[in-house]
Formats: C-alpha cells, sequence, structure tokens
C-alpha cells in the first residue's frame, strides 16, 4: 500500500474522517484512513449520546464510532492504526510520513479534530463520562436536578453554564483569579443567573467518588489562603478550552491564533487537494452532527477536485 498513491486519503477516524470516508468510499474513491492516536475520536470517551439524529434512545459513543467505521469499511475504505508524523502537502502527489510507514495521495482530508484541555487530575481521565465532561451540550441533559461544578472562566464557560441552568438545580463557577475573562454580555448573563455561583480565586484540587464509578463531590482549593473544602457535587464540567490537533500541518496551512485550521469555499485550505472537517477546524460548534457534515463536505470537495484533474475513474 505504501507504494500506491492513493487517490484520496483522510486523517483522523472521528465523526468527520468516517463520515468523509463513507462519501468518498461511495463514490468509489478508495479513500485510505489513517486512524491516529485516539481511533474514533472524542466521542469514544463519552457514555449515552442522545442528541445525534437517528437514534431516539440514544447510543453510546463508542457504539456510534463503531457503526460509522462499519459503514465506512462496507463500501471500501481501508483503515490504517497509525499516527501521521510528518507532511508534504505541497507536492503532487502529498506525502504522509506515518509512524511505520508512508503513503502518498492525490487529495487529503484532514480531520484530526480537537483535544479538550483538562485540569490534569487522575480522577479526571478516570471519571471521564461518568460525571466528568468537557461539553455541556452533549451532556447537559444527563444532570437534572443536580448540583454541578463548571471550570472556567471565558466565554465558553460562560455558555456552558448558563446552558446548564436548563437542567441543574445549581451551577458552581469555579474560576482561578476573582475576574472573568468571558466578555461583558457572557458575564452579566451568567451574574443575573439565579442558579450560578461564582468560586473565586480557586481550582479544583481534586474530584471524588467515595469508592464509586461516578463523581460525589469534589475538593476546592482556595489559592491565596491555601484552604481546602469538599463539596458534595454531581459532576464536574471542564471549560478551559480545546487544542486543534493541527501541529503537523500547522507550518504548511493557514491557521487562525490559537491553531484552528483556515478552510475557504467549503472545506477546501489554501493548498490544492488540501481539505479540512471537523474540530480542527471549527471552534465554535464542536458537535458530532456538524463535524460529520463537514466530513461530507469535505469528501464531496475531494471528488470534484479529484474529477477535475481525471483521476475519479
Amino acid at each position: 500500500m505504501e507504494n500506491q498513491v492513493h487517490k484520496v486519503v483522510i486523517i483522523g477516524s472521528g465523526a468527520a474522517g468516517l463520515t468523509a470516508a463513507v462519501y468518498a468510499a461511495r463514490a468509489n474513491l478508495d479513500p485510505v484512513v489513517i486512524d491516529g492516536t485516539m481511533p474514533g475520536g472524542q466521542l469514544t470517551t463519552t457514555t449515552d449520546v442522545e442528541n445525534f439524529p437517528g437514534f431516539p434512545e440514544g447510543v453510546m459513543g463508542p457504539e456510534l464510532m463503531d457503526r460509522m467505521r462499519q459503514q465506512a469499511e462496507r463500501f471500501g475504505t481501508k483503515m490504517i492504526f497509525d499516527q501521521v508524523l510528518e507532511v508534504d502537502l505541497k507536492s503532487n502527489p502529498k506525502k504522509l510520513k506515518l509512524g511505520q510507514s508512508e503513503i502518498q495521495a492525490h487529495a487529503v482530508v484532514i480531520a484530526t479534530g480537537a483535544s479538550p484541555k483538562l485540569i490534569g487530575l487522575e480522577a479526571e481521565k478516570k471519571l471521564m463520562g461518568r460525571g466528568v465532561s468537557t461539553c455541556a451540550t452533549c451532556d447537559g441533559a444527563f444532570f437534572r436536578n443536580a448540583d454541578l461544578i463548571i471550570v472556567g472562566g471565558g466565554d465558553s464557560a460562560m455558555e456552558e453554564a448558563t446552558f446548564l441552568t436548563k437542567f441543574a438545580k445549581k451551577v458552581y463557577v469555579v474560576h482561578r483569579r476573582h475576574e472573568l475573562r468571558a466578555s461583558k454580555i457572557m458575564q452579566e448573563r451568567a451574574f443575573k443567573n439565579e442558579k450560578i455561583e461564582f468560586i473565586w480565586d480557586s481550582a479544583v484540587d481534586d474530584i471524588l467518588s467515595e469508592g464509586k464509578n461516578e463523581v460525589t463531590g469534589a475538593r476546592i482549593k482556595n489559592l491565596k489562603t491555601g484552604e481546602t473544602k469538599d463539596m458534595k457535587i454531581d459532576g464536574v464540567f471542564v471549560a478551559i478550552g480545546h487544542v486543534p490537533n493541527s501541529a503537523p500541518f500547522a507550518k504548511q496551512l493557514k491557521t487562525d491564533e490559537n491553531g484552528y485550521i483556515l478552510v475557504t469555499k467549503g472545506s477546501a485550505t489554501e493548498l490544492p487537494g488540501v481539505f479540512a472537517a471537523g474540530d480542527c477546524v471549527d471552534h465554535v460548534y464542536r458537535q458530532a452532527i456538524t463535524a460529520a457534515g463537514m466530513g461530507c463536505m469535505a469528501a464531496l470537495d475531494a471528488e470534484r477536485y479529484l474529477a477535475n484533474l481525471g483521476l475519479d475513474d
């Protein structure tokens, strides 16, 4: 496979990458998907997904991604469990250096997603999807009448805190400083919400589970006094930002100041034959369904690009 020049290679196997694979495979483009370090993407770290169309009873995140993978493979997609280390996207064909081999393609779809920034606690990893979340719009509905903590002080944190009040009994915003980084309008909206309470100059020092496989509380540390206190909490939402997984491409593709890949005319980057989709592009919506839609766009754009080169047969 390494010596062959493929029509299209898709980097990433989350909702964007696998949807791109389904469309590219059905267009007889024989796509190859590079799995990356997290096959299936961020959805594999979640439990119930209730907002993906077509699953009225909800679906487990890993099962949803497994079904997408099966669908892509059904139409002939080849999967490679490896990671892209270096790229030459300006050459023709494009060259991708993997951990175990090298691969070439006439068109490339980058769907590498983004990684949420985490607090860095061991319990945070252990309880992810079991009371710890990085997406209020994904998981908020599971916490009806609950007491929740949201960590962060920017626009995303205020937006998610406000959203969580639709379901929660109380939302505590834990912030390291005594003032927010959020825009004035987002601050005012949060300050006016009676369900939101602010815990200033503080950090979540630990997430408690009391031997259970779910969040039962949090240890809050006052960063000025060093004092700690334990709170009974049903869930912890971390909203301190995301990091797009764009490092291998940053020297060759235009990105914004935070590293998100810039696209124009749908999914096209400024380099011919290079397309991008999903959370490595989108820092606004960050939903499985929007990532899937962008993956569809990228595959259709790649198909048109290859057709113009006479390489779609």
